[in-house]
């Protein structure tokens, strides 16, 4: 139900399943990534305090992005920092994949409906470096 995409020690994705359901609040990030991921189911009647979140100078050196695939299917293909293919996978309606690190791509295999989460001031060209990934039939795909 969460499966964690790692190439030589590191996160590259976190991949929360639409069947995953426990109750309280799971984080499934570090603290120290700057984007944090966590999961929440409370019965009824139960009560989260109100908050404010206080001003905390923050640096971020990488755009992470979180994925909540709504309907569809979509093939999520992982690449190394230096634009080396590794690995794929599918995701389903329900599905959520936090982007950490290293580079992906994406191909439609039915129709999506997404919602993206990332952090922002969006640099415009300068927050991406695009290169020529494979072709869909070139993927490995692992169906889960």
């Amino acid at each position: 139900m969460i499966e964690r995409i790692e190439f030589n020690g590191e996160q590259l994705a976190l991949i929360v399943r639409s069947s995953f359901q426990e109750p309280g609040v799971h984080f499934f990030t570090p603290s120290h990534l700057s984007q944090q991921l966590a999961y929440m189911r409370h019965p009824a009647g139960h009560a989260i305090p109100p908050h404010i979140h206080n001003p905390v100078p923050r640096e971020v050196q990488y755009t992470q992005e979180v994925l909540f695939l709504r309907r569809g299917r979509l093939r999520v293909d992982f690449y190394t920092q230096a634009g080396v293919y590794l690995e794929s996978r599918e995701l389903g309606p329900g599905d959520v994949i936090l982007l950490a690190t290293g580079g992906h791509g994406f191909e439609i295999l039915d129709e999506v409906e997404m919602i993206e989460v990332k952090q922002g001031p969006y640099a415009g060209d300068a927050d991406k470096t695009r290169f020529t990934g494979i072709g869909s039939a070139q993927a490995r795909v692992v169906r889960l």
